[in-house]
């Protein structure tokens, strides 16, 4: 875990989207050229593999009947991706902030928490953060 994630949780209760968990593991499964776990040898990503599939119940994983109708209203009025619908549905669902990585850090997604009263952190890849809470 990046000096970034743990300073980021360690005041805070970690959660994730379904989307997102499924892009996770999808891109453990089908590895090669990965953006996230394309370079790592095969025997570390099936390592990760397990751990996903056993994830921490301290992780929340909000349910999609509890976001869709808002990912739908937030995709009406913005031009977000599904996947960031949910961001920011479930950040709205959990009264919490929406954390991402820097490398993942975009306009749309951004205005689209914004405008939705969401506090938005941005997560650096080399060990600090910074806040638009």
């Amino acid at each position: 875990m990046s000096v970034a994630l743990a300073e980021t949780l360690a005041d805070r209760e970690p959660a994730t989207t379904n989307l997102y968990y499924l892009r996770l593991c999808k891109s453990v499964v089908s590895a090669p050229g990965g953006a996230r776990t394309g370079r790592w040898p095969a025997e570390r990503r099936q390592s990760l593999g397990r751990v996903l599939h056993e994830l921490a119940e301290s992780i929340e994983v909000v349910p999609m009947r509890s976001l869709a109708l808002r990912m739908a209203e937030l995709a009406q009025a913005h031009p977000i991706s599904t996947l960031g619908a949910e961001a920011v549905a479930a950040a709205l669902y959990l009264e919490a902030p929406l954390c991402v990585w820097a490398g993942d850090d975009g306009p749309d997604i951004r205005a689209a928490a914004d405008a939705s009263g969401v506090g938005y952190l941005v997560i650096a890849h080399l060990g600090s953060s910074s806040s638009t809470e």
